[in-house]
């Protein structure tokens, strides 16, 4: 595989964290199929990494991502300020709508979840903290490509985009410049959203997008 940092090592380390996140639990085999390097290469660098915490094994031995990601993870989430600023509203958004509550910024190619609230029904959507959509499907995806400059007050919804029988509402959340720094976005099944979400809960999604906003600004 060819380098990207210049530092080879740690591009593999890397490139094999990414294939058990977009993966999962993967045996060795499976594992270097997916990060393309000679058998021994692979299961040299997830041993290590799982002798940091990086890496974990299963109950039948395949390799998956460790808890030590987890820590690690709620650290860089709490010293991104969006983050820290949504905490409020999106509570406050979980309790009003009862559904379950996220929010995205924008990473390469994709779109990184920072923040998600779980919603109450035992029937829910949940996205983890920390998975890596896609851009192309999912209203949170368009909020977050929408041309630079140009503000949108608005909402955007999806119904069955990217997940059969999950519909949602997102809204952008503006910085001191104003440009979007992240969407905010609140997701469930569509027989509680309509398959017309925005409809239903646009309005208080905006609203919670603008007190982020407002917090963020303060």
């Amino acid at each position: 595989m060819d380098s990207v940092s210049g530092v080879g090592v740690l591009d593999k380390a890397v490139a094999l964290l990414h294939a058990l996140e977009e993966r999962g639990a993967l045996g060795l085999a499976d594992l270097q199929a997916a990060v393309g390097l000679p058998r021994a290469t692979t299961h040299r660098l997830a041993v290590a990494l799982e002798h940091h915490g990086l890496v974990r094994r299963d109950d039948e031995g395949r390799f998956e991502l460790g808890l030590g990601l987890v820590g690690l993870g709620r650290a860089a989430a709490e010293r991104l300020p969006v983050a820290t600023a949504a905490l409020p509203a999106m509570e406050a958004l979980r309790d009003r709508t009862g559904e379950s509550v996220q929010l995205y910024v924008l990473e390469g190619s994709g779109r990184r979840c920072v923040v998600s609230l779980q919603s109450t029904h035992g029937l829910r959507w949940i996205v983890p903290e920390g998975a890596l959509l896609p851009l192309e499907r999912g209203s949170a995806g368009r909020v977050l490509t929408a041309p630079p400059g140009r503000r949108n007050p608005g909402w955007v919804e999806s119904v069955e985009e990217r997940e059969k029988g999950v519909a949602s509402v997102s809204a952008p959340v503006y910085g001191r410049s104003g440009t979007v720094v992240a969407a905010l976005s609140v997701s469930g099944p569509v027989e509680r959203l309509t398959r017309s979400p925005g409809r239903l809960l646009g309005k208080v999604v905006v609203a919670a997008a603008a007190d982020i906003a407002v917090r963020l600004s303060s």
